[in-house]
C-alpha cells in the first residue's frame, strides 16, 4: 500500500480568527444565492478581517454600508430578526446633535429612526422611517456610504489572490449608482444601489438626504441593493417594498409549508423549535433539481455534499422533498472521471461547489471539489433511507444508475484499501477528507498526526449502512443476486472491522487506521457516530454507551469531539475537544438505535438547553466543550457558521430521535417505538405529519417515564402504531 505522508506543502484552507464572530452577534439574512451578514445597527463595516457585507453566488458585492445622522452613528437600540428569517428590523435615535459653535440643535432620543430590510434572489430592500416626537419640527442630515470590493469568499477567509479584476462605480442616475466588476475571467458583474426618493446629493459612495421633520411628524426612504449582468430594475423596487416583503415571505411559506408543525408544552423550546425550521428553510435554496440546504453562513454557503446529506437525513421525517433535490443535484454532479486536483474518480459523489472568481479561475480547487471520503457512502444510504420514507420507486429508479455507479466506486475502494474505505491528500485541496476536516484531526494516542491512506473508523460504518440499504432497494428492483452480495460485503466489513478497530483496554473503537494500519487509539465521537450506522456489535454498544456520557466525553452541553485527557484535547479546538450539535445528533439516533433511550435522552435535553442560551435560541455550528458550570451557558466558538444547515436539523432528528418515530412509505405507517420526552416536556403536538396522502396529526403526552399518543385527526391512508 502507498502511504502519503502529510507534509506542510499541502494547500490548507484555514479560516483564520483575528476576531470572535459571535462575539459580534451578527444579523444574518438569505434568500436564494444572496445572503448578507450585518452589525447590529444593520452596517457593514469592511475592516480587517471582517466576514460583514452582502455577498452573491461567493462574492461580496456590498463590502461597506453605513447610515449617519449628522454625520454621526445614530444611538442604538434593538436590532431582531423575524421569527421566519426574512425581516431585519432595527430601532434607532439621534445622538445630541450640536451645530459647528458647540450648541445643542437636537438632544438625544427626539427622533426615532427604523430600519426594516429583507433579501431576495436579486439583491437586497431597504425601508428607512424616520418620525420626530419633537413639539417642533427639526431638520437633520441623513447619509448612506456605501462601497463593494467584489471580493472572493476565499479572499475574505484568509486566501491571497494572485491578481484582482478591475472595478469602476459611476452614476447611473440622480438616484442610482452602478458599481460594475470585470473578473480576471472575463465575467462581469453589476451592482445597482438606487433611493427613493432622489437623494439631495448623490455621489458614487455617498447618498446625503436633508429631512424636514414636521412636529411629529414623519418620512420614509427606500433603497435597493440589486445585483445582476444587465443591469435592469428589479421587480421589487417597482412594486414597492411592502409588496416586495410579502413576496420574499411567501416565498419562504411555501417552502416550509410541507413541514409538519411542531408545538410542545415549553415556550422556551418551542422558540428553539421554531428558529431551527426557520434556519432550515432559510438556508434551503431552490435549484434546477429541487431544494438544497446550503451548508451554513458566512463560510459555507454553498452546496456541500456531505452537509446536505446529513441535513437531509435530519428532517427526513418531516420534509422528505428536501432529500429529494439533495439526491438528485448530486446525482447530476456525480464524478464521471479521474481528476487528481479535484480529488476527482468516477462515481464519487461532489464535496463542495464554488462559483466565485477564484474557484473559476482554479486559484482554490473548489468548483467541483470531491474530497470527501464519507459523501459518496452517505449519498447511497439517503437513497435507501428516502425510499424507505417515501415509497417514491420513480425518483430511485432515476437516481439507480447513480446509485450503482457510487457503489462501484465505494467496492473499487475497499478493494485497493485492503477491505477498507480510505481517503488520501491530493497535495491541492483537504487534508483530511472525513466531517472532521482540520488538519491536526486524525492522529495517533501521543499527538502525532495520522499519515496516510487513511480509514476513518466512522466511515467504514456509513459504508456498511450504505450497502445494507443498496442491497434492499436491490431487492426491491429484482436484483436478488445484486442483494445478496451487497449483503455479505456488509457482513464481511462488520467483521473486519470489529477486528481491526475494536481497542479492548479503552472500551472504544480506534478513531482511525494509518496507511501501515496502525490503529489511531484515540477515543473520539466517530466512535460514537458508529452507532447510527448499525455496524456495532450489540455487546459493545452498551460500553461505548455508557463511555460517551462519562465527564471525559460529556460537558453537560453535549459530547465533545475528543475525550479529555487526549493528546490533542483542546475544549476550544475546531474539531479536537469542541461540540457539534449535528455530532450529537447522529449520537442520540444511534444510542436510540441500540436501545439507549435514557442516554439519548440526556444528550437530547443538553443540546436543547443550549440552544436556549444562543442569540436568537439559535444553534451555531459549534461550541467549546468547557464543562457546564452552574449558572453559565455555553462558551462560544469565535468562527462558527450561525445558522448552520445541520445543526439546525440536530434539534429536528433529536426530537424525532427520543419519539423513536418511524415512517414506512411502503406501508404508509407511522410508528412510535417506545416513545420518550424529557422532563422539561410534558407533550409535544404534530401536526401534517403526511405519508404519502395520508396525514395525520398526534398529541404525545408524558406520564413520569411512560409516553401516550393519541391521533387527533388523519387523512388519507395512513396508520400510526405504538410499540412499547
Amino acid at each position: 500500500m502507498n502511504v502519503h505522508q502529510q507534509g506542510s506543502s499541502t494547500i490548507q484552507f484555514y479560516i483564520p480568527a483575528t476576531t470572535s464572530l459571535l462575539e459580534r452577534r451578527p444579523r444574518t439574512l438569505k434568500h436564494g444565492d444572496v445572503f448578507g451578514l450585518f452589525d447590529h445597527h444593520g452596517d457593514i463595516h469592511d475592516g480587517a478581517g471582517s466576514p460583514e457585507g452582502l455577498f452573491y453566488k461567493d462574492t461580496r458585492i456590498l463590502s461597506y454600508f453605513r447610515l449617519t445622522l449628522d454625520d454621526q452613528t445614530p444611538l442604538f437600540l434593538s436590532s431582531t430578526i423575524s421569527d421566519d428569517n426574512q425581516l431585519l428590523s432595527v430601532d434607532l435615535t439621534n445622538p445630541d446633535l450640536f451645530d459647528a459653535s458647540g450648541r445643542l440643535l437636537v438632544q438625544r432620543d427626539t427622533i426615532h429612526l427604523q430600519r426594516a430590510r429583507f433579501l431576495l434572489e436579486d439583491g437586497m430592500y431597504e425601508q428607512l422611517r424616520l418620525e420626530n416626537f419633537d413639539t417642533e419640527c427639526r431638520t437633520v442630515r441623513l447619509a448612506v456610504e456605501f462601497a463593494s470590493d467584489f471580493a472572493d469568499l476565499f479572499e475574505i477567509r484568509g486566501h491571497r489572490a494572485s491578481a484582482r479584476g478591475s472595478l469602476e462605480s459611476r452614476l447611473r442616475s440622480d438616484s442610482e449608482v452602478e458599481l460594475l466588476y470585470r473578473a480576471r475571467d472575463g465575467c462581469r458583474q453589476r451592482v445597482v444601489i438606487g433611493f427613493s426618493p432622489r437623494p439631495q446629493r448623490l455621489t458614487p459612495r455617498r447618498a446625503s438626504f436633508r429631512m424636514e421633520l414636521a412636529a411629529k411628524g414623519r418620512c420614509e426612504i427606500e433603497l435597493w441593493v440589486a445585483v445582476g449582468e444587465d443591469g435592469s430594475r428589479p421587480a421589487a423596487v417597482s412594486s414597492g417594498f411592502a409588496d416586495g416583503h410579502r413576496r420574499a415571505r411567501d416565498a419562504h411559506g411555501r417552502m416550509r409549508a410541507r413541514a409538519l408543525g411542531i408545538e410542545t408544552s415549553h415556550e422556551i423550546f418551542n422558540e428553539v423549535v421554531s428558529r431551527a425550521v426557520a434556519d432550515l428553510y432559510t438556508l434551503t435554496t431552490r435549484t434546477p433539481y429541487g431544494l438544497y440546504p446550503y451548508a451554513g453562513i458566512p463560510w459555507f454557503s454553498a452546496v456541500f455534499g456531505r452537509d446536505g446529506i446529513i441535513t437531509a437525513l435530519q428532517v427526513l421525517w418531516m420534509d422528505p422533498e428536501i432529500a429529494r433535490g439533495v439526491l438528485r443535484l448530486l446525482a447530476t454532479t456525480q464524478a464521471e472521471a479521474e481528476d487528481p486536483e479535484r480529488d476527482a474518480a468516477p462515481g464519487k459523489v461532489l464535496h463542495e461547489m464554488r462559483l466565485g472568481e477564484l474557484a473559476r479561475l482554479g486559484e482554490v480547487p473548489f468548483g467541483r471539489y470531491y474530497g470527501s471520503v464519507d459523501a459518496t457512502p452517505l449519498f447511497v444510504f439517503l437513497a435507501g433511507r428516502y425510499l424507505a420514507r417515501t415509497g417514491d420507486r420513480a425518483t430511485l429508479r432515476e437516481l439507480w444508475p447513480n446509485v450503482v455507479r457510487a457503489l462501484d466506486w465505494i467496492l473499487r475502494g475497499l478493494a485497493e484499501g485492503g477491505g477498507f474505505l480510505r481517503y488520501r491528500a491530493s497535495g491541492k485541496g483537504l487534508v483530511n477528507q472525513g466531517w472532521k476536516d482540520s488538519s491536526d484531526s486524525v492522529f495517533h494516542a501521543d499527538g502525532r498526526l495520522a499519515s496516510g491512506p487513511i480509514a476513518l473508523c466512522e466511515v467504514q460504518g456509513y459504508v456498511y449502512a450504505a450497502l445494507m440499504e443498496a442491497a434492499r432497494m436491490a431487492a426491491l428492483f429484482g436484483e436478488e443476486g445484486q442483494a445478496e452480495r451487497l449483503r455479505a460485503e456488509a457482513a464481511a466489513l462488520r467483521a473486519r472491522f470489529e477486528q481491526a478497530f475494536w481497542c479492548e483496554d479503552l472500551g472504544c473503537y480506534a478513531l482511525a487506521l494509518d496507511g501501515y494500519d496502525r490503529p489511531c487509539r484515540v477515543r473520539t465521537s466517530n466512535a460514537g457516530q458508529l452507532l447510527f450506522t448499525g455496524i456495532v456489535a450489540p455487546e459493545r454498544a452498551k460500553r461505548l454507551a455508557r463511555l460517551l456520557l462519562e465527564p471525559v466525553f460529556f460537558s453537560g452541553w453535549g459530547v465533545r469531539t475528543v475525550a479529555a485527557g487526549e493528546a490533542r484535547y483542546n475544549p476550544m479546538s475546531y474539531h479536537n475537544g469542541s461540540i457539534w450539535p449535528h455530532d450529537n445528533a447522529l449520537i442520540a439516533q444511534g444510542l436510540v438505535h441500540y436501545g439507549f433511550r435514557d442516554q439519548a435522552l440526556a444528550i437530547f435535553t443538553a443540546i436543547a438547553e443550549a440552544a436556549a442560551q444562543m442569540d436568537l435560541r439559535r444553534l451555531p455550528e459549534l461550541y467549546c466543550g468547557f464543562a457546564r458550570k452552574p449558572g453559565t451557558g455555553p462558551t462560544l466558538y469565535p468562527v462558527a457558521c450561525s445558522p448552520q444547515a445541520w445543526a439546525s436539523g440536530a434539534v429536528l432528528a433529536l426530537l424525532q430521535a427520543v419519539l423513536g418515530l418511524e415512517i414506512d412509505g411502503e406501508r404508509h405507517t407511522v410508528t412510535l417505538h417506545h416513545p420518550r420526552l424529557p422532563p422539561f416536556l410534558e407533550e409535544v403536538r404534530l401536526h401534517g405529519l403526511r405519508v404519502g396522502e395520508g396525514e395525520a396529526d398526534l398529541l404525545l403526552r408524558r406520564y413520569g417515564q411512560d409516553v401516550a399518543v393519541n391521533v387527533l385527526r388523519r387523512t388519507g391512508r395512513l396508520d400510526v402504531e405504538v410499540s412499547l
